[in-house]
């Protein structure tokens, strides 16, 4: 009887030692697993079942995974399967809101009741790809159809199509080689945004910027992507030439005008007619100057020197300056009219110090551009020097930039560029900061103190919401004030954050 006893207790300890085995290889598969009993009550779960459906043993099966019609997703196997009229394999079905891939197996519990083990799978996020691709396909079937229905339609549309097609990519070709601006930070895209929408048109436009920024490669790259970029294109620095002379150069003169005057000459509007011609510096032009543009503008014709009689001219004008031509206007020195014919279009260039993130590009460019123009082997630029260039302010703009660099490549010894060979135009920013020092000593008398305060540091707001792009948050936490205090002075002075 004892030996009985005994064999007994290991069979059942064996017994025990099985079920935990297999509840522990369960309890960790990551896929769900449900036992399900005859009477289909729900006997053991799996943790990776129970996140999914939440604990449900002892409870019946039917209650939880039965289908509109009350045919049971998990007690059916149990039945077909011993009714030989279904087997296991890999199935799909949809519990609750889940989808799922299921195989089962029936087997017999080591106390001779009769189970079946379900293994699932969340396939939810798999068959919503699917639902998503399928749409996708559909509606792509659906428009190409369309597509197809109306080059059928007619022969003619079908070859204009062609012919516009033709046209944009001979555009962007175009646009490609002609782009010779360098940067992709967010107001570099918005510039060329800018000039590609209105490049097509035969309207004046007027460039705006700081001094170095690049104001004669947005008006090439506006005439390259104009309908005139075949046609003749002149450029005329409207500082660097005498008044009177500028007059002749731009209008033509006839035989006898002034001295030395032997014949007629043409001036450069009548030799590009039906092109374009850039008109840089266009701010420092004379009251005189200034009221023989406004005729071409407005009637489309010029007067030679010492002539009596218009000539028509079709030219297409863009204009520059980075002087502020509305002060100007308010200052007697700029004519108003003159003003509204030049500024239909104003495309305004960022100052260097707005879009940093274009400097490492513009530094590389130029490394590129003067070691092969001086015959250096310079590989990179370090990280101290990159740190350098991003920490200066660049009151000359990219092209105080192309001038340090170029006189780094050119004293560099070795092919690194060392800190000795990085110089900046310290006279330059001195210069820029005590321009600006002058302009608030000149309201010494018209401004009381508090006012002239009050501008400085509307500006030093100013100045810090366009370096973050428009973040109150940042700009406070760098002028070391609250948020909501910044947006009190913001309100006071009238500024918005974009």
């Amino acid at each position: 009887m004892d030996t009985l006893n005994l064999e007994l207790r290991k069979t059942k300890e064996e017994i025990d030692r099985l079920v935990r085995n297999w509840r522990a290889l369960l309890d960790v598969m990551p896929e769900m697993v449900v036992l399900i009993r005859e009477d289909c009550i729900i006997e053991y779960m799996n943790p990776s079942a129970v996140i999914v459906f939440g604990d449900l043993c002892r409870q019946e099966c039917r209650k939880n995974f039965c289908n509109a019609d009350d045919r049971c997703r998990v007690c059916c196997p149990i039945t077909l399967s011993a009714s030989g009229k279904r087997k296991s394999g890999l199935e799909e079905t949809r519990i609750g809101d889940v989808d799922v891939e299921y195989s089962f197996v029936p087997f017999q519990g080591y106390m001779g009741d009769r189970l079946v083990m379900i293994v699932m799978r969340d396939i939810t996020e798999r068959k919503l790809h699917e639902q998503e691709l399928s749409s996708f396909h559909n509606n792509i079937e659906e428009i190409l159809q369309q597509k197809i229905s109306e080059l059928k339609e007619s022969e003619k549309t079908q070859q204009n199509l062609f012919r516009e097609i033709n046209v944009l990519k001979r555009k962007l070709q175009n646009k490609d080689q002609a782009d010779e601006m360098i940067g992709t930070s967010r107001k570099m895209r918005e510039l060329r945004e800018m000039i590609d929408q209105v490049a097509g048109s035969d309207a004046t436009i007027l460039i705006t910027g700081e001094s170095g920024t690049g104001k004669e490669l947005v008006a090439n790259l506006i005439r390259k992507c104009s309908s005139r970029a075949d046609k003749p294109f002149l450029k005329v620095n409207c500082n660097s030439i005498n008044d009177n002379l500028l007059e002749s150069d731009l209008f033509g003169y006839e035989k006898g005008a002034f001295t030395g005057a032997g014949g007629r000459k043409k001036g450069k509007f009548e030799i590009v007619d039906n092109g374009s011609i850039f008109l840089d510096e266009i701010g420092d032009i004379s009251p005189k100057m200034q009221s023989s543009l406004l005729r071409v503008l407005q009637n489309g014709e010029v007067i030679r020197v010492g002539g009596n009689s218009p000539v028509n001219v079709d030219v297409r004008v863009i204009a520059a300056t980075n002087v502020d031509l509305a002060k100007a206007v308010q200052d007697g020195v700029f004519r108003l009219d003159l003003y509204y014919r030049l500024n239909i279009i104003n495309i305004m260039i960022p100052a260097l110090r707005e879009r940093k993130e274009d400097i490492v590009d513009l530094a590389t460019f130029f490394v590129k551009r003067y070691r092969e123009a001086f015959k250096k082997d310079i590989d990179f630029l370090p990280d101290s020097i990159i740190s350098r260039l991003l920490m200066h302010d660049w009151p000359g703009n990219v092209r105080e930039l192309e001038n340090v660099i170029q006189r780094a490549v050119l004293m560099c010894k070795n092919s690194v560029i060392t800190e000795n060979e990085l110089i900046f135009d310290t006279k330059a920013a001195s210069s820029s900061t005590n321009d600006y020092l002058t302009q608030v000593c000149q309201q010494f008398g018209k401004k009381s103190l508090k006012d002239i305060t009050a501008d400085f540091e509307k500006e030093i707001i100013v100045n810090c919401l366009q370096k973050n792009e428009g973040n109150v948050q940042v700009a406070a936490n760098e002028l070391k004030v609250g948020k909501t205090g910044l947006y009190d002075k913001m309100k006071r002075f009238g500024l918005k954050t974009k």
